[in-house]
């Protein structure tokens, strides 16, 4: 497994699981429809530090990015959104990548990291709360899970 900075030809590759896991709808406050184009220009915006994994073969099997959450001058606080592709779930990517992101965002100059809108039925939260984030609150019956119905998101932080 390989962890490195994403080319911009690397985004057909995210595309194929990134349209699968935000269409599902149960992860991410994105819109279930949204387009490649927009997706693209969400995910690979300049202003973010995007990273791949590549599983032995060269397949890219997750991505994840590094932003500022704020302006400013809290602008040192910082966000992330990470994505594995499903079929290769439970291999301990999602931990190295996380894990890989932390040191990218504190070497960058992040003192923390917080993440807006954790779906709180997400089971990334085990990995995140295992990884020092804490749970500052929760906004109840925010998103409408299709299996759980109304669950809450979770608003999680760090220090770096």
């Amino acid at each position: 497994m390989q962890i490195r900075e994403a080319a911009a030809d690397d985004w057909p590759r995210i595309w194929s699981f990134w349209h699968r896991i935000v269409a599902a709808g149960e992860t991410y406050t994105w819109d279930p429809d949204t387009s490649e184009d927009a997706a693209r220009a969400l995910w690979m915006n300049p202003a973010k530090s995007v990273h791949v994994v590549e599983d032995d073969a060269g397949v890219v099997v997750a991505s994840a990015y590094v932003t500022p959450n704020y302006g400013g001058p809290a602008a040192r606080i910082a966000n992330a959104g990470f994505m594995v592709d499903p079929g290769h779930a439970g291999r301990g990517i999602g931990r190295a990548l996380a894990e890989h992101l932390l040191v990218v965002a504190k070497a960058e100059g992040y003192r923390g990291m917080v993440f807006n809108a954790v779906v709180e039925t997400n089971p990334a939260v085990h990995l995140w709360t295992s990884l020092g984030f804490t749970i500052l609150g929760t906004v109840p019956e925010a998103f409408d899970h299709p299996r759980h119905g109304r669950v809450g998101l979770h608003i999680m932080y760090r220090a770096l």
